[in-house]
């Protein structure tokens, strides 16, 4: 890729490319675990809610006292955006609107973007890029976490010549999960209580890895980058091993799960009834992809590909990811290359809020991984035609009807509090996107 060469060059001119980070939890923290292995990359800034905890967090991955103390710590972000040293900003606080505010801080201020916040890009990524493509700055998803890496199989597959006919990552899943509350989460994950206490774990945070809201908005992530569509009725979640794949992941018409090519899924590291699967991809990612001839076809048995029985339907896939140990391969691109590592380019998925149990009017929704609802994927037409209301802001809004358990939240259900900008930010990208053409 020749990021490496490239900032050895501004290293050697003594001209460090230089980052702000937004947010020192567990993404940020192994981001920060690994900058000082990289010549000519500086973490100038960190902005937390608690600068103490940023330095424990510093701490605790290996900075040394001269490190740490030549990095400024600030809970306040917009001034930081416009200092002139910096040349990336990373939104890695998880927060959907403390995202988009951070993100539009940023362009403003002509800093490039890198957004962690897979949250917050799929709530409004469409209309940040466009504002970021307009002040001349980059807006790029996150190296390392799974969209990003899975656009960028997806580019390979498109770049090579291969119509691409799924998309994806692993997780563990089971249909229950969907109703699983912060209550219960700690015994799917073999702990107790107090062990994930102990451990500093967020039973919230985690139980939207499990409940599927997480899987939800990582695969309309890469729909709204990569333009493939979204499974009308949600994601299926099938179970299958990484020599499955380009089994399963083929259309229905061709004997797979899809109800066409060229669509996202999640794949299961479990069967059904609990077993495990065979050669699973828990912790990667796929694209299945269609040899577009008999000649492409034959060398894919040639070189040992894995195909279906009909030996055109092939899978490439990353079986790991390393979440932020990845970063900086987003932060040197937007800076050297002035490329994203992923980008949100069209609004062809939306996560909505569906609601866990019987919701009464009066009932106040606590957002992804929580009580009350969870995320499901959703074509964006779909989405808008019913006026759902998007999970990442489905936290602190009051039901002034009642939802029934499975249905969709939607806008007309909650009372809208005035002068949220987050809320006005989503409906402006809604209203822009709503005739804009589904295809990337």
């Amino acid at each position: 890729m020749n990021l490496n060469q490239l900032l050895a060059r501004r290293h050697a001119d003594g001209r460090p490319v230089r980052v702000a980070l937004i947010g020192a939890g567990k993404f940020g923290s192994m981001f920060l675990s690994q900058v000082p292995h990289i010549p000519g990359l500086e973490v100038a800034a960190i902005c937390d809610l608690s600068p103490d905890r940023a330095r424990a967090a510093c701490r605790a991955v290996g900075w040394d006292d001269a490190r740490i103390a030549a990095t400024r710590f600030i809970d306040e972000t917009v001034r930081e955006m416009a200092a002139s040293d910096i040349e990336v900003v990373v939104e890695a606080t998880g927060h959907p609107g403390a995202g988009i505010r951070h993100a539009r801080a940023a362009i403003a201020a002509g800093k490039h973007i890198v957004m962690v916040n897979v949250e917050a890009d799929v709530l409004a990524g469409p209309l940040l890029a466009e504002e970021a493509a307009k002040a001349g700055v980059v807006y790029s998803m996150a190296y390392g976490d799974q969209p990003a890496l899975t656009a960028e199989i997806v580019d390979w597959a498109r770049a090579t010549g291969f119509r691409v006919v799924a998309a994806g990552k692993g997780t563990k899943y089971l249909p229950l999960y969907h109703e699983v509350t912060p209550d219960d989460v700690w015994s799917h994950y073999g702990l107790t209580a107090a062990e994930a206490k102990a451990a500093g774990m967020n039973p919230q945070m985690f139980n939207s890895f499990l409940d599927g809201t997480k899987s939800a908005l990582e695969m309309c992530a890469i729909a709204n980058a990569t333009g493939l569509d979204v499974p009308a009725q949600g994601l299926l979640f099938p179970p299958c091993g990484v020599d499955d794949l380009p089994h399963i992941l083929r259309p229905k018409s061709a004997g797979g799960v899809l109800d066409h090519a060229g669509m996202v899924e999640v794949v299961s590291s479990v069967e059904r009834d609990g077993r495990p699967v065979y050669r699973d991809l828990r912790w990667g990612v796929y694209a299945v992809f269609e040899a577009p001839n008999d000649y492409a076809a034959a060398c894919f048995k040639q070189y040992g590909l894995k195909t279906d029985a009909s030996g055109r339907y092939a899978a490439m896939y990353k079986p790991y990811h390393l979440i932020g140990m990845e970063l900086s391969i987003s932060v040197l691109s937007v800076a050297l290359r002035g490329e994203p590592t992923g980008q949100t380019r069209v609004f062809k998925g939306d996560v909505v809020a569906v609601a866990k149990r019987d919701l009464r009017q009066g009932d106040v929704l606590d957002g992804e991984g929580g009580f009350t609802v969870w995320g499901r994927a959703m074509p964006a037409a779909d989405s808008l035609k019913a006026g759902a209301l998007p999970i990442g802001l489905a936290h602190h809004l009051t039901l002034k009807a009642g939802v029934p358990r499975g249905q969709v939240v939607r806008w007309q259900d909650v009372v809208q509090p005035e002068g949220d900008d987050a809320i006005t930010y989503r409906r402006s990208m809604e209203r822009r996107f709503a005739a804009a053409p589904a295809s990337a």
